[in-house]
């Protein structure tokens, strides 16, 4: 028992010692030979220089060039309503009356007072010719007519500005106001904003600004349609710099006859600079964006150590432009002709075998129309 004991222990050191000089004599061989990392798959694309039109992208507000809130000058009732919410007015038109038939009798007791006055006048005047009356007393009488058809003007100014008009044309808001209602000085009535032309008021950093000039195109694109809403130009710059956000307030001014553009809407600003060449642009996910700089990796046949060449990356720094749609312009970095990887630029160090399959890239449009947009 024993015996039998002792053999079967004895095959299985021998064959745990097999098995371990097998092991041993795999690492040796492993270690041996160099290992070498298998090779990334990447897209690339080739450079080559593109002809840039400069332009700068920012949201902006619809602003009114003239925009105002009705309000009633002087207390009092609603007699007359004629507007309608939401119709266009011509300058002139009269929008609301207020009651002024206290205001009428009040005037036409003073315009009876300026009728007499001037009547007595006329008498004075006659008989100042006549040497029966004196200076002093024909001057009495002429200071009575002029305050009597002072008083009656009065009146008439109280009458006209109780009744609202339209201080230029436009298009109405909602009525605020009911037949009837009493209002206060300065209670609102209706809103009333000129649509054409009107104004776009947007935000640019204080360097793109620099190269802008008055007159430079600007288009403007609604959220949730397509294609350019409006065509126009830039008409002012603030004369004030945002000391928090270092932009500048420019001001583009817009036709727009079919009011697409409303105050107060926000809209997609693009302005328009000119064109330049000898630009290489780039997909914006070829970048390796970082603190120290901006950067991309070219591939390019590398050596290594052993003297044989594989196809490798190149880490070089780069100065960027403006972007466009998918694109970004390369001003300095890259040369016309040298393939540079488009996609997987985080995965990559300087000196990495790459495989380059282009079976599927990254979309490069300069002007990008997603179906989600």
């Amino acid at each position: 028992m024993r015996k039998r004991m002792f053999i079967t222990l004895g095959i299985v050191f021998a064959i745990i010692a097999g098995l371990g000089l097998v092991k041993y004599r795999q690492i040796q061989v492993a270690m041996s030979t160099p290992w070498t990392a298998p090779p990334e798959a990447v897209t690339t694309v080739v450079a080559k220089e593109e002809s840039w039109v400069a332009s700068q992208s920012a949201i902006g507000t619809c602003v009114a060039v003239q925009g105002v809130t009705l309000s009633a000058d002087l207390p009092g009732v609603v007699a007359e309503i004629t507007f309608d919410s939401g119709r266009w007015v011509k300058e002139g038109e009269v929008l609301v009356r207020l009651d002024t038939s206290q205001e009428v009798a009040q005037l036409a007791a003073a315009e009876a007072q300026s009728d007499l006055a001037k009547l007595n006048l006329e008498r004075a005047k006659e008989l100042r010719g006549k040497k029966v009356i004196s200076e002093a007393e024909f001057d009495r009488a002429d200071a009575e007519a002029k305050t009597a058809a002072a008083n009656a003007g009065a009146y008439r100014a109280i009458i006209a500005r109780k009744t609202i008009r339209a201080p230029f044309s436009g298009i109405l808001g909602i009525r605020q106001v009911n037949l009837g209602q009493y209002l206060a000085g300065g209670d609102p009535i209706v809103p009333l904003q000129a649509l054409d032309p009107i104004y776009v008021n947007f935000s640019l950093p204080q360097q793109d600004v620099a190269a802008m000039k008055v007159g430079a195109d600007v288009n403007v694109m609604i959220e949730g349609t397509d294609g350019v809403a409006a065509s126009g130009k830039i008409t002012a710059f603030n004369s004030l710099v945002d000391a928090e956000t270092r932009n500048v307030e420019v001001q583009a001014s817009f036709r727009n006859p079919e009011g697409k553009l409303r105050p107060g809407m926000f809209v997609r600003v693009q302005v328009v600079g000119s064109e330049t060449g000898g630009v290489i642009a780039l997909p914006v996910s070829a970048i390796n964006y970082a603190p120290y700089g901006d950067s991309v990796f070219i591939v390019e046949n590398v050596t290594a150590p052993d003297s044989t060449t594989y196809r490798g990356v190149r880490q070089q720094f780069v100065k960027l432009g403006a972007s466009r749609g998918d694109q970004v312009a390369v001003l300095s970095g890259v040369k016309a002709g040298e393939e540079v990887v488009s996609s997987g630029v985080f995965k990559l160090r300087p000196g990495v075998a790459v495989e380059v399959n282009n079976s599927v890239t990254p979309s490069n449009d300069p002007a990008p129309k997603p179906e989600d947009s």
